[in-house]
C-alpha cells in the first residue's frame, strides 16, 4: 500500500471511520515496530519494556484521542513522541521504586563491559528529555526537528514537509540543536 493510500485511510479514521484505522494497521505496524526498536536502540541494556510493549502502549494512546494530523509522516511523528512520553514515564516510575532506585545493575561477563553500544548510551533518557523540553521552550522548531529525525525514524525531506521548512533550513536547525543539547548535556 501507499503512503498516499495509508494518509487517506488515517484521514478517514481521523473523520470517525473506525474501520480506516483497522485496514491501515498492518501497514503502519511495521513502522510502529521499526520507530519502537529505534526508540530501545537508545536505552540501557536490560531495560524491562520490550519494543512489542512500546507499540502496543502507543497503540492505545493514540487510538482512543482526537489526532490532528497532516499525513502517515505526521501520524509517525505524533506516535513517535508517544512513545518517548511513554519511555520517560517508565524511566520516572523505576526512579521511584523504593528499593535499589538510582543504582546499576553490575555485569560480572566482561565481554559485555567492553561492548561499544554507542553514545546515547552515556546519556540518560530523563536528562535528555528535561534537554529536549528546555530547548522546546528556546525554540519549538529545533526540538521539533530533533525528535521527528532522531526519536521519529522520520527522513529529513518528512521531517521537513511536517515542520513545514526546507531541508536545508531542517539541515541547519539540526546542527544547531545538536550543539545546544549536548552542551545543555555535558
Amino acid at each position: 500500500m501507499s503512503k498516499a493510500q495509508i494518509t487517506a485511510l488515517l484521514h478517514a479514521w481521523q473523520d470517525g471511520d473506525k474501520m480506516a484505522l483497522e485496514k491501515a494497521l498492518p501497514f503502519l505496524h511495521a513502522e510502529l515496530r521499526r520507530l519502537a526498536k529505534r526508540h530501545m536502540r537508545a536505552e540501557n541494556a536490560g531495560h524491562t519494556l520490550q519494543a512489542t510493549a512500546l507499540v502496543n502502549e502507543a497503540y492505545l494512546r493514540l487510538v482512543d484521542v482526537e489526532l490532528d494530523f497532516q499525513d502517515r509522516a505526521h501520524f509517525l511523528a505524533l506516535a513517535s513522541k508517544v512513545m518517548r512520553r511513554i519511555l520517560v514515564d517508565h524511566a520516572r516510575g523505576q526512579k521511584r521504586l523504593k528499593r535499589g532506585s538510582g543504582q546499576k545493575p553490575v555485569t560480572l561477563d566482561e565481554s559485555l563491559i567492553a561492548s561499544d553500544r554507542g553514545e546515547l548510551d552515556s546519556i540518560d533518557l530523563l536528562d535528555l528529555d528535561e534537554a529536549l523540553n528546555k530547548l522546546a521552550e528556546f525554540d519549538a522548531r529545533l526540538a521539533g526537528g530533533i525528535e521527528l529525525v532522531y526519536f521519529g525514524g522520520l527522513t529529513t525531506a518528512e521531517a521537513a514537509t511536517t515542520l513545514g521548512i526546507s531541508r536545508v533550513t531542517l539541515n541547519k536547525d539540526m546542527q544547531l540543536a545538536r550543539a545546544w543539547l549536548f552542551r545543555e548535556l555535558e
